[in-house]
C-alpha cells in the first residue's frame, strides 16, 4: 500500500499546481470580478463604503494583474503572493463580520484565509517546475 502511495507524490508537479491556480485566481478576481463586472468606478465607490479609499482601486487592480502573471508565470511568483498578502489582509477585514461562508450577505471570512495561506505556502514552496525563474 504504501509503495502505491509513494507513486502519487509529486511535490514539484503539486506545487506546479498551486502556483498556476493560485495565479489564475488572482487574474480571473482582478479582470472578471473588479474590472468586468462591477468596474472601477463601482469598485472605487464599493471600497468607500467599506472605509477604504476610492484611490486604491486602480492601483489594487493593477496589483492583482500583476501579482497573479507573477505567479502564474513563475516569475518571482513567490515573492508576489507575499506582497499580495495586504491585499488579503484587507479583504479578511471587510468580510471579518459577515460570517464563515462566502455566499453569505456581503461574503465570508473563509475565501480570504484560505487565499493567505495557499500564498504563504506558495512562498515557502518557491514556483515549482516549468517557471520563467527556476530557483536554486
Amino acid at each position: 500500500m504504501d509503495i502505491a502511495l509513494n507513486a502519487w507524490r509529486a511535490p514539484s508537479l503539486a506545487t506546479l499546481l498551486l502556483r498556476v491556480a493560485l495565479g489564475a485566481m488572482w487574474l480571473t478576481h482582478a479582470i472578471v470580478l473588479k474590472l468586468m463586472t462591477f468596474g472601477l468606478g463601482n469598485l472605487a465607490a464599493w471600497m468607500d463604503s467599506q472605509g477604504f479609499s476610492p484611490r486604491l482601486a486602480g492601483p489594487l487592480v493593477v496589483a492583482e494583474i500583476v501579482g497573479g502573471t507573477l505567479i502564474l508565470l513563475g516569475l518571482h511568483g513567490r515573492w508576489a503572493s507575499l506582497a499580495l498578502q495586504p491585499v488579503l489582509i484587507g479583504a479578511l477585514v471587510i468580510h471579518a463580520g459577515n460570517g464563515w461562508v462566502f455566499t453569505a450577505p456581503n461574503g465570508g471570512w473563509e475565501y480570504p484565509v484560505f487565499l493567505m495561506a495557499m500564498s504563504a505556502v506558495h512562498f515557502l514552496l518557491g514556483d515549482g517546475p516549468i517557471a520563467l525563474r527556476r530557483e536554486r
